[in-house]
């Protein structure tokens, strides 16, 4: 099986908190009571995703799309996420949600499995255009204690569930019409058309993340891990970077990476986002 493998790059400035940052941590420890932390910040991730699209009833079987987007900032839509991090004493309650819209040109269909025809790949020399469309969006929620902490930073365990939902459409036109096991009677796959598809994927999630201050300069390294299954077969998602805190204002610069691996009948079939983050956090 030929599977869609795209890449985009994108710019969201993006409302999210906690869960990439850390910085409840003080030089002195942990603040008792309650504190709360908001980080807005731009994430410039890439994408490269493995998708299957189950064809219309009328036709019946599945198709594999193409869809490569060299400037996808250019092409980006409407991004928006928005979290919060509460903590009190060693306990945190983080969310965070995220949504983003783009498009992506240079699409092509790469082959297609039509009931009764069976399996039939398709040449780049017989795409003439094509555009794909893909709205993500991404919610974590989840607890977490502080194992340790001192003048070094601290660790926590966190445990919780994070969602994935994908809707993808991709307008396409071939050059070549694939009829169906009735001939020109039969259904048909070809020409000017779309396909589109949807995934609503929920997982469960346990990790860790934190901060390590670097000495008494108010620079420190944040970091995040975590691993889950569900309704993917794995999901992994890290970062890590480094940071300035000065009171209660603070900036950070990092990589966030994050992983999905699906099955075979899923609309995505693996995908990864990775990419340069810049925040600023406000902690209170």
């Amino acid at each position: 099986m030929k599977r869609n493998h795209w890449r985009l790059g994108a710019a969201a400035t993006v409302l999210a908190v906690g869960i990439g940052t850390g910085a409840a941590a003080r030089d002195t420890g942990l603040r008792p009571g309650w504190s709360f932390e908001v980080a807005p910040y731009a994430w410039l991730p890439s994408v490269d995703a493995n998708l299957r699209y189950s064809l219309p009833p009328g036709i019946g079987g599945s198709a594999d799309v193409k869809a490569d987007a060299a400037d996808y900032s250019a092409q980006f839509n409407f991004a928006m996420a928005v979290g919060a991090t509460v903590r009190y004493d060693r306990f945190t309650l983080l969310t965070d949600i995220m949504y983003v819209s783009a498009d992506a040109g240079a699409s092509r269909v790469e082959g297609a499995d039509i009931i009764g025809v069976g399996r039939n790949p398709i040449s780049s020399s017989v795409n003439v255009s094509g555009s794909t469309n893909l709205k993500t969006t991404l919610w974590t929620l989840a607890a977490g204690y502080t194992l340790a902490t001192g003048s070094w930073g601290n660790v926590d365990v966190l445990a919780g569930f994070r969602y994935l939902g994908v809707e993808a459409t991709t307008d396409y036109n071939l050059a070549v019409t694939l009829l169906g096991p009735r001939g020109n009677a039969g259904p048909s796959f070809g020409g000017v058309g779309r396909v589109s598809g949807r995934d609503d994927i929920w997982n469960g999630i346990f990790g860790v993340r934190g901060r390590i201050n670097i000495a008494q300069s108010g620079f420190f390294v944040p970091y995040y891990l975590d691993i889950g299954a569900g309704d993917s077969n794995l999901t992994w998602q890290t970062f890590a970077g480094i940071g300035y805190q000065s009171g209660w204002a603070g900036v950070q610069l990092g990589w966030r990476y994050m992983s999905y691996d699906q099955g075979r009948s899923s609309l995505v079939q693996d995908m990864t986002m990775s990419g340069a983050y810049l925040a600023v956090n406000f902690s209170f």
